[in-house]
């Protein structure tokens, strides 16, 4: 693999009318560049992506990561974010209003959490630098093999993720159970009601990894950092910096490496194949309000595309709408789905604990289940009253949801079947799993199974289908999907982020030991 190459100077070149892509017109004063060199360029900065950027930086190749969102830096006053209970302009991606929970208008403004509202789904993500890793709730889970071979093919060896990529991913981002002084507290109260349920219907519960800092949870108990974990935040982001978040592992590491530029409120509207096996991003630099007020276009050896499954399949899509990437095959946009997952709640026989703070610990793995194997965990929801606890399933079910491109919009439409007998089989497992529950603790549904969103989108750029087993997109040589685009609606009743980053950090070790 090479290295550094020197940054060079193009003649600027015509820039293609570029997609608003949720983000105001173009200002008439805005300043268009000239078109830059860079060795590699990586789209988005979620878990594939930091890994990507890493990756490249330690081997010594001159990259930039282009991220649509903003950086957001933890402050010693904790106050980043905002919360839910005080929501603004931080918590959503350019929006009038908020998008979960009740919507209250807000400012317009590059926030943290964004949504894609599909026809049978809504699928949430994250924008900033970090990606979904600002947002989610930080749980590191690994699925046992064989669940993981009824997603993804044999081409890929689990053995070697168990042994090289898992360990490799969890050695930065650092995740571990929760310490028993922290779930003995009463900010775990539901956590320890939930293990108590599951114990009586017999089902087996464990805790679970999670990528946070116990000991800064430990200064939000005792008064020293603001109370933000253990009052249930998360989706808007954890004022304390409890949360191992990519931007204090993987992004920061990247930038150290002095090979790694990020580029925060520059948002990729086009992607097309130069010569010589180079490719064209062009993109819309933003301001915090969304307006558009710089248009720039690079030249790249190596593309990776790390946008999530959304983002990511959205630019596909679009090229070959446009004919950009003409090789592009008609699988781009299919085999997509939301991880298997359901929301509910469970009314118990008491209290459970006044903010239902966590963060989330604690899981129920029900694999001999006779309809499908489901993976039970209970969420921070700060909403929900006294009695009740939050409850997550994620599944395995076909990914029979798609994406195409829409010319008028100029974006993704997104579409999911959920009245077909997969999602039916998998509604029947989830509600056995309940029924078990209530039956054995005399406990009630506080809210039915509701499968219309997710967190954990997955798939429409997917392996075999767009991209070879490493993620390069075939007939294209220096093209490449690093995120959850790239796995095929599931992660095997696990939430995705590790086997996001361990199949990105697979990718990217076959890319740099291959010959170019």
């Amino acid at each position: 693999m090479s290295r550094v190459l020197k940054r060079r100077q193009f003649l600027q070149g015509s820039l293609a009318a570029a997609a608003s892509v949720g983000v105001s017109a173009v200002r008439a004063s805005a300043v268009r560049t000239k078109e830059d060199y860079i060795e590699a360029i990586v789209i988005g900065s979620g878990f594939g992506g930091a890994v990507a950027s890493l990756r490249l930086g330690q081997a010594g190749i001159e990259t930039i990561v282009l991220e649509r969102g903003r950086r957001w830096q933890i402050t010693d006053a904790g106050d980043t974010f905002c919360t839910y209970q005080k929501p603004d302009g931080r918590s959503t991606w350019l929006s009038p209003t908020t998008i979960v929970f009740d919507q209250v208008p807000i400012e317009v403004y590059t926030g943290v959490l964004d949504v894609k509202r599909g026809d049978g789904m809504i699928a949430y993500r994250g924008a900033g630098v970090g990606g979904g890793s600002l947002v989610y709730s930080a749980i590191t889970y690994q699925p046992n093999e064989e669940l993981f071979y009824q997603v993804f093919p044999r081409t890929i060896s689990y053995e070697e993720l168990d042994r090289v990529y898992y360990p490799r991913v969890r050695s930065i981002l650092k995740p571990s159970p929760v310490p028993d002084d922290i779930l003995q507290t009463n900010y775990n109260l539901s956590s320890r009601i939930f293990l108590e349920l599951a114990a009586k219907a017999g089902l087996k519960a464990r805790k679970l990894d999670v990528a946070v800092d116990w000991d800064i949870v430990r200064q939000e108990i005792a008064g020293q950092k603001v109370p933000s974990a253990i009052t249930g935040q998360g989706y808007y982001g954890i004022n304390s910096g409890a949360k191992n978040s990519l931007d204090r592992n993987y992004l920061s590491m990247a930038e150290a490496t002095g090979n790694v530029e990020i580029r925060p409120l520059h948002v990729v509207t086009s992607i097309e194949e130069s010569d010589k096996e180079r490719y064209r991003v062009v993109c819309n630099q933003i301001n915090e309000q969304g307006t558009v007020i710089a248009q720039k276009s690079f030249i790249c050896r190596y593309l990776f595309l790390a946008a999530g499954s959304i983002g990511t399949t959205e630019l596909l899509l679009r090229a070959k709408a446009n004919g950009t990437l003409r090789r592009l095959n008609n699988q781009v946009g299919k085999f997509w789905g939301p991880n298997g997952g359901a929301v509910s709640a469970i009314i118990t026989n008491g209290l459970t604990n006044p903010t239902q703070g966590g963060p989330a610990t604690v899981g129920v793995e029900y694999f001999d289940n006779p309809s499908d194997p489901i993976t039970l965990e209970p969420f921070p929801a700060p909403i929900v009253p006294e009695t009740v606890i939050a409850l997550a399933t994620l599944s395995i079910g076909k990914p029979e949801g798609y994406l195409t491109y829409n010319t008028s919009t100029q974006s993704a439409d997104l579409f999911w079947p959920s009245n077909s007998a997969s999602n039916q089989k998998n509604a029947q497992a989830v509600q056995s799993l309940y029924q078990r529950i209530n039956s054995a603790n005399n406990t009630t549904f506080g809210q039915q199974p509701d499968f219309s969103a997710t967190v954990h989108p997955l798939g429409g750029a997917t392996i075999d289908a767009v991209c070879n087993t490493y993620g390069q997109v075939h007939g294209y040589r220096n093209l490449f999907v690093v995120d959850g685009a790239f796995i095929p609606g599931s992660t095997a009743c696990t939430n995705p982020s590790l086997t996001i980053a361990a199949l990105a950090e697979r990718s990217m070790d076959r890319f740099l030991n291959r010959s170019t």
